[in-house]
């Protein structure tokens, strides 16, 4: 795997080959309980940051636990993740002179498909509650220093092998007198008893052109994990 974002430090490296996670039964007639997803297969899925890039390294201060990434942009709180399941997350980053990139990489598994599957519809729920376009003001705190910006979201669905869901893009555009963007895709995807969370985001800094390669980067990352959970 490939990424070619510029804009960072140094361009993301090749991941390592990517492989079939254990666990689906071969029985013609599969037990309801067989084939479901470990924690242990989901932690062993995500991507590690030597994995992605040599610039990329794990955050000095990963997200806090039991806490998803906000779905809606413009400030607003993470959802509560959906009761029943167990949260796991590794987090890495890429911080260079000129943006950075983050990757939040977040499952919740659960002990049977039906419960995976309302926990999706929960947050589907709060996705579609979105507002379109936020204008947010300039925020000045003593951890926070952002210019005002525009931000935009749009949801829409997405199925990649078993795994079914939806990804929110989010696109921000700042102030004139500090240019920059952030560009931010939250996937949202189900399969058998797990639903993951992965959030994949990079910020330019004195260029207000989006990202080229954005799209094809963040699919590439879910992908990824995907392929190796099948």
């Amino acid at each position: 795997m490939f990424l070619t974002a510029r804009p960072v430090r140094a361009a993301l490296g090749a991941a390592c080959a990517l492989v079939m996670a254990a666990g689906c039964s071969s029985s013609d007639e599969p037990d309801p309980d067989a084939g479901l997803i470990t924690v242990t297969t989901m932690r062993g899925a995500f991507l590690q940051p030597a994995e992605i890039g040599p610039a990329w390294a794990a955050p000095a201060e990963s997200a806090a636990p039991q806490t998803l990434v906000s779905f809606c942009g413009g400030g607003s709180a993470p959802p509560q993740p959906p009761p029943g399941g167990e949260l796991v997350y590794s987090n890495a980053a890429d911080e260079g002179e000129k943006g950075a990139q983050t990757l939040q990489q977040s499952a919740l598994v659960y002990a049977d498909a039906d419960s995976a599957g309302a926990g999706l519809s929960l947050l589907r729920t709060v996705a579609d509650q979105c507002a379109k376009t936020s204008e947010v003001p300039a925020a000045v705190t003593a951890d926070r220093n952002e210019p005002a910006y525009t931000e935009t979201v749009e949801v829409r669905d997405l199925n990649e092998g078993a795994w079914s869901g939806f990804v929110i893009v989010r696109h921000k555009l700042y102030e004139a007198a500090h240019p920059g963007t952030a560009d931010v895709a939250v996937a949202v995807l189900r399969t058998r008893n797990v639903v993951l969370v992965d959030s994949y985001a990079i910020y330019q800094l004195n260029n207000a052109s989006a990202a080229p390669n954005f799209e094809t980067d963040w699919k590439r990352l879910v992908g990824s994990v995907v392929q190796r959970v099948g």
